[in-house]
């Protein structure tokens, strides 16, 4: 038996290793050729302490109160070279990935899908060579435009783990990856994709959810879902998804299947004021108190920067702290 441990550096990378039953996690990284840091490896020097956001794990008592304190372990640091997985993980390391001698990710992948969903997006599914590439859902990786030396920024709407990965792109006049899936994109076209990275991403849920989503940034959302959908999930999930236009709406039909697997429901927003859509204007005019738990709610936002800011200051102003806030600013390019 073995648990995913995923290990996120303060530079934004993520590397995803596998943990044996009865190893610590220093020495599953080390066999992976990542060098957390460490002094001692002994539980006495306390260069090695993480802090595990999420995860079963055992600490035993070999090590000093100087390296962990009874206060740091109840918050949830560890001592890698102590820490004993029993299920999967997730640990925030507290220095960039380069200082442990390793970085960003790089697969291989070839173009299996490209399908317009509207005018303003497009879906791409790209199939990853190996076992599939993991990641923490709502996380991004950098995708090279075939042919060109460039790359661009998307997050997944697939199931982490799967070979096959998909993406909502923004479809972008002039824009360098709209250029390519537009004209002449085919299947089987080699793609590198580098990743996974970013600090948003689902945690262990505990309470209610809100998504709040713009455009396609529902795309973590949709990952996000099929994450829940799979592990399963006894919290309400609601989500209110807002768009420019109504040809814009897009995905809604696994929206509607995540209502029928989950405590979940969802509104669309749609701004034109020529729509005759039921919603009209932003998120922040339709945000029912309910949704909000008087606080007690972890948000989840990912939309344009306009969008973020505009969330940031309705809490703002309606003397809103949710429990957690976890947001993502997207610039179309």
């Amino acid at each position: 038996m073995s648990y995913s441990i995923a290990l996120n550096f303060e530079d934004g990378v993520s590397r995803f290793i596998e943990c044996n039953a009865g190893e610590t996690v220093l020495d599953a990284a080390y066999r992976h050729k990542v060098n957390l840091p460490m002094d001692c490896s002994d539980g006495v020097c306390g260069t090695c302490k993480c802090h595990c956001d999420q995860g079963e794990f055992e600490l035993g008592e070999e090590f000093l109160d100087e390296a962990l304190t009874d206060e740091e372990a109840a918050g949830g640091m560890v001592l890698t070279c102590q820490m004993v997985p029993s299920s999967d993980c997730v640990i925030q390391v507290p220095v960039a990935s380069t200082l442990c001698k390793t970085g960003v990710g790089s697969h291989q992948a070839r173009v299996a899908c490209i399908e317009p969903l509207s005018e303003d997006s497009i879906e791409v599914e790209i199939d990853i060579d190996g076992e599939g590439l993991g990641f923490l859902p709502g996380q991004y990786v950098h995708l090279q435009v075939p042919g060109q030396d460039v790359h661009r920024s998307y997050s997944f709407s697939s199931l982490p783990g799967s070979s096959r990965a998909s993406f909502l792109i923004r479809n972008v006049p002039g824009g360098v990856m709209s250029g390519y899936l537009t004209n002449g994109a085919a299947p089987g076209d080699a793609m590198t994709v580098a990743g996974p990275m970013g600090s948003f991403y689902l945690r262990a849920v505990q309470r209610p959810i809100l998504m709040l989503a713009g455009g396609t940034g529902l795309a973590p959302f949709l990952s996000m879902l099929k994450q829940l959908r799979a592990s399963g999930c006894d919290q309400p999930v609601r989500m209110i998804y807002g768009v420019t236009r109504d040809d814009h709406l897009v995905k809604c039909e696994e929206l509607d299947a995540a209502r029928e697997a989950l405590d979940f429901d969802y509104v669309s927003v749609v701004a034109d004021e020529q729509s005759a859509h039921p919603l009209k204007g932003y998120v922040t005019h339709h945000m029912d108190p309910a949704v909000l738990h008087d606080g007690d709610v972890d948000v989840y936002l990912c939309g344009p920067p306009p969008m973020v800011d505009a969330v940031l200051k309705h809490f703002d102003g309606q003397g809103i702290t949710p429990a957690s806030f976890h947001y993502e600013k997207f610039t179309p390019n």
